[in-house]
C-alpha cells in the first residue's frame, strides 16, 4: 500500500463529489483522496484555473500526486493548457456529464438528438438553484426560450436508481418545456479511470 505522502489526490468539481467519494472509499486508506472546488464555479469559469493552480501547488508541497476530474467547463481550453504544463492527468472529455457515459454511449446519444440537455443526479437535486434561480428563469420566464429554444429533450443520465429523483427530473423537463427521457448510467467511466490513476500512482508512473 502506498504511504500517505505518495498517495494520489483527485481535484474535482464539487458537482462530482458524491460519486467520487463513493469510488475513493473503495480503496485502502492513503491510496487516494479527494478535494473539490466549488460546483458554482461553472458560472464563473475564470476562477477554475487559478483554483486548480493553488490546489496543485499545495498538494505537491505535501508530496501528493495529483489528477484532475473536470471537463473543460467553459474555460476555452485553459484547464488543459495549465495541466499539460504541470504534467497533471485529466479525465478525458469536455463535459462533466460525459464522464457518466462510456464514449460510444455518449456519441450515440448526441447523434440521436443534438438538442439534448443532460441532467445528472447533482443537477436534478439542485435544479431550482442552478437553473431556475441561477439562470434567472424563475424571475424572467421569457429567458427560457432564449436559453433552451434549441433544445428538444432532457436526458436524465442517472447515477442512482432513485424514483424520487426521476420524478424531479421529469418535473424539470416540464419546467423547460422539453421531452423527458431517462437512462441509468451509474458512475460511467469515473470508476475505471480512478482505478487506472491509482494503479499508475502505485507503480510510480
Amino acid at each position: 500500500m502506498a504511504p500517505p505522502e505518495t498517495g494520489l489526490t483527485l481535484i474535482a468539481c464539487g458537482a462530482l463529489a458524491r460519486e467520487l467519494l463513493a469510488i475513493t472509499a473503495q480503496f485502502p486508506d492513503g491510496q487516494v483522496d479527494l478535494t473539490c472546488l466549488p460546483a458554482s464555479w461553472h458560472n464563473h469559469p475564470e476562477r477554475i484555473v487559478p483554483g486548480l493552480r493553488r490546489k496543485v501547488a499545495a498538494l505537491r508541497r505535501k508530496g501528493r500526486r495529483v489528477a484532475v476530474v473536470y471537463g473543460d467547463c467553459g474555460t476555452g481550453g485553459e484547464i488543459d493548457t495549465f495541466l499539460e504544463a504541470e504534467n497533471v492527468a485529466r479525465i478525458p472529455g469536455p463535459h462533466c456529464y460525459e464522464m457518466y457515459l462510456q464514449q460510444p454511449d455518449f456519441d450515440d446519444e448526441m447523434e440521436r438528438e443534438l438538442g439534448t440537455f443532460f441532467l445528472t443526479d447533482y443537477m436534478v437535486r439542485h435544479f431550482e438553484r442552478i437553473i431556475m434561480q441561477g439562470m434567472g428563469l424563475r424571475q424572467y420566464p421569457q429567458l427560457r426560450d432564449l436559453y433552451f429554444g434549441n433544445y428538444t429533450r432532457v436526458l436524465y443520465i442517472a447515477q442512482t436508481e432513485d424514483p424520487a429523483l426521476a420524478r424531479k427530473a421529469r418535473a424539470a423537463a416540464d419546467e423547460l418545456g422539453l421531452e423527458y427521457q431517462y437512462r441509468f448510467a451509474g458512475f460511467g467511466r469515473l470508476t475505471p479511470w480512478v482505478t487506472d490513476m491509482v494503479a499508475a500512482n502505485m507503480q510510480g508512473d
